[in-house]
């Protein structure tokens, strides 16, 4: 057969199913039957010859009956996801059946009947109309006592089951009287066989029958098409955004205006005596003014949130001449501000809230007013009417949606019967084997080269052409991880040396502090393992964060080298002056590894996360608990993780070590200063830690002062 009349055979098939869909339908629609059968042709189309067709002939139905009802081409998503699960259903043997066909008939019914009802919700939204299914929403709606929606949705889909077992029923018996010989052209003409063996698939392909190129641009506008239909929908979330934006923007700038009028300290003098305060007619008259400076706001009011529910202190009238409450009523809490209440009652800000009650669908700005003593008294509120804008966009989005997706589905349709054989099947064998691709350990390599070596495809093609490319750079691709394990390792190592000498040659200026770097590192790497065998901070430390600390300690006090060396070596107490010019080295050294890091990142010579602990302990280690510490007074768990424990590792090291100005203090008194400064200078749950380990530590540094001895 040749291509020309593949192409009549197709397109015969597709103008009798749609003939077929138009003829039924006008016929049920003269006669006032409470059924459409609108989509007898589809499914017998898809009984034919699978997704293609049928998708076509439901959406040109839909087109044809759109023409003098413009909404009836808004269904046409519908009518092709019914072709759809009609082909999936005949190549499942689902129309054999009597269980299966009942399945089938429910499937079409929920999306007729169910997907189609709330379709009609978000296009027109909900009274019972005038379809073939509103007398019978009208009975389960005064009846059962459910929802106008749910009263509707309830009938479209009994209805639906009723249509559906109907064209179902036509669709089959007509299927299983057409002669073999006919269904078997349809099959061949649209590749619609589902028992076609794999082998028998690939090796039908000897040559190439078709470029490579071509089928790439048919996959690439598919691409676009699917691209095209993101971006729709994210932009009108984005448009969505932009408008609630605005409205929150628009209602902090009326609290925050009204918040400036208000005398905060008089609320509840406001509240007890109310337009008979002294002041009180002023600030109302004040708070009008700003409500008429926004006409988007509906509601300006403001309240003390107690307990037993909102007190009033100024409420303002609407355009819609809605009674104003008077200052002092008592407003019980509305529910959709129920789970705030804990944040409303400790005085906190909140984030905006949408609600719809009683009040209609708002945007509620709360803004807390404190008094001279910091404490909140009260809140100014704004609420602004969200409108319409929303569900009018919602409504066009939805009709484009449907039009949108309908297309899409012809097109991929169209695109499947193009590359399912030539591309799809192999492409998927080499990303799959792609994906499970392992490259952690070395036998896990092996076995992933294997893994894709068993493929062996031969397509004769591009495709073929691609797989070769492929295995061949995933060998080479072993051999080089296999040689940069080995650099990288060799790097690692030289890198922490080059940090090693660089901290030592900075201490060496400082003739007390010895081996400061070596034993603070050692510290640092000891509580770090404590906390994590304790289960402490479990989501931070793990074996790699604990060596990033360790590998990042000796850069702790880099900053010292922008420090003079009098000042470093002085034997005396350091003047205030010269404490200040001491305590820079924290900032120093902060700016010296930050550029570090900035020039590290350009060039991609240093892992960026091992110098931001080496940078988060160079400014913060001399920060305290309690936020009497310096450069910059942050206090608590605001001080990163990686400071807190060289903190406790510092002055440790600082006390039980002998410098210029002092002897060694002995382990007791240098402990007992570190517990004393528990919860004032240091975190309570490091010195815990710390205590667990700190006499072995002691010792251990004991052994490592001996050693150094013996090196010098």
């Amino acid at each position: 057969m040749s291509k020309a009349q593949k192409f009549l055979f197709a397109v015969g098939l597709v103008v009798a199913a749609f003939l077929i869909n138009i003829v039924f339908s006008k016929i049920v629609l003269a006669l006032g039957a409470p059924v459409f059968l609108d989509s007898v042709g589809t499914i017998l189309a898809a009984m034919l010859g699978g997704t293609l067709p049928a998708v076509i002939v439901g959406f040109c139905s839909n087109a044809f009956n759109g023409i003098s009802d413009i909404t009836t081409l808004y269904y046409g998503i519908i009518s092709i996801l019914i072709g759809v699960a009609a082909a999936i259903f005949q190549q499942k043997g689902f129309f054999k059946t009597l269980p299966k066909i009942i399945i089938a008939i429910l499937v079409f019914s929920l999306l007729g009947g169910g997907l189609g009802s709330v379709l009609t919700y978000f296009l027109f939204g909900y009274d019972f109309g005038e379809g073939v299914s509103a007398p019978f929403s009208l009975a389960i709606y005064n009846n059962l006592g459910l929802s106008k929606f749910f009263s509707q949705l309830i009938a479209d889909i009994i209805i639906d089951v009723f249509d559906k077992s109907i064209v179902v029923a036509a669709a089959v018996v007509s299927y299983r009287y057409i002669p073999v010989i006919v269904k078997d052209l349809f099959a061949r003409v649209f590749l619609f066989d589902p028992h076609i063996d794999q082998h028998e698939k690939r090796d039908s392909y000897h040559f190439i029958r078709r470029s490579l190129l071509r089928k790439v641009v048919v996959m690439v506008i598919v691409a676009e098409i699917l691209l095209g239909a993101l971006a729709s929908i994210t932009g009108f979330i984005l448009y969505r955004q932009v408008s609630v934006g605005k409205f929150t923007d628009i209602a902090n700038g009326v609290t925050k205006s009204s918040a400036v009028v208000i005398d905060i300290d008089r609320v509840d003098d406001f509240i007890a005596h109310g337009h008979e305060a002294e002041g009180y007619d002023a600030i109302e008259k004040k708070l009008y003014s700003i409500k008429e400076s926004f006409p988007q706001t509906t509601y300006l009011y403001v309240y003390k949130i107690l307990e037993d529910g909102c007190h009033v202190v100024f409420d303002l009238e609407t355009e819609d001449g809605a009674e104003p409450s008077r200052p002092g009523d008592l407003i019980p809490f509305d529910p959709s501000f129920e789970p705030l209440l804990p944040k409303l009652l400790a005085g906190e800000e909140i984030e905006p809230i949408i609600s719809d009650d009683q009040y209609g669908w708002l945007l509620t700005v709360y803004r807390p007013l404190r008094n001279s003593s910091g404490k909140t008294v009260a809140y100014v509120a704004a609420d602004i009417a969200m409108g319409e804008i929303v569900y009018d966009q919602a409504k066009f989005f939805i009709k484009l949606l449907s039009m949108f997706f309908g297309l899409s589905i012809i097109i991929m349709s169209i695109v499947l019967e193009m590359v399912k054989r030539g591309i799809v099947h192999p492409v998927n064998g080499m990303a799959s084997a792609s994906i499970h691709f392992a490259y952690n350990l070395e036998q896990s390599r092996l076995s992933s080269l294997q893994e894709l070596d068993s493929l062996n495809i031969h397509t004769f093609d591009e495709i073929e052409y691609l797989y070769k490319a492929l295995t061949k750079t995933c060998k080479d691709s072993l051999e080089f991880i296999q040689r940069l394990e080995l650099a990288a390792e060799r790097i690692a190592k030289l890198q922490d040396e080059i940090i090693i000498n660089f901290a030592e040659m900075v201490e060496a200026r400082d003739n007390s502090t010895g081996n400061h770097i070596k034993k603070t590192a050692a510290y640092v790497e000891a509580i770090a393992k404590e906390l994590q065998r304790e289960g402490k901070f479990p989501n931070i430390l793990n074996d790699e964060y604990i060596a990033k600390l360790k590998s990042s300690a000796p850069l702790h006090d880099i900053g010292k080298i922008a420090v003079s060396d009098l000042i470093l070596n002085k034997p005396g107490k350091l003047t205030d002056e010269e404490f200040a010019l001491m305590k820079s080295h924290t900032t120093e050294g902060m700016k010296i590894l930050t550029k570090i890091e900035a020039s590290a990142n350009e060039k991609h010579t240093m892992d960026d996360n091992y110098l931001k602990e080496a940078i988060e302990m160079a400014h913060f280690h001399h920060e305290k608990w309690n936020g009497t510490g310096y450069p910059t007074g942050i206090r608590g768990e605001a001080i990163p993780l990686s400071a807190r424990i060289m903190a406790v590792a510092d002055v440790f090291d600082a006390l039980v070590a002998e410098r210029v100005y002092k002897k060694p203090f002995p382990y007791e008194k240098a402990m007992a200063i570190i517990t004393e400064g528990s919860g004032q200078h240091f975190d309570p749950t490091i010195v815990e830690a710390f205590c667990h380990i700190s006499k072995e530590m002691y010792q251990n540094r004991t052994v490592l002062q001996k050693d150094d001895a013996q090196e010098a």
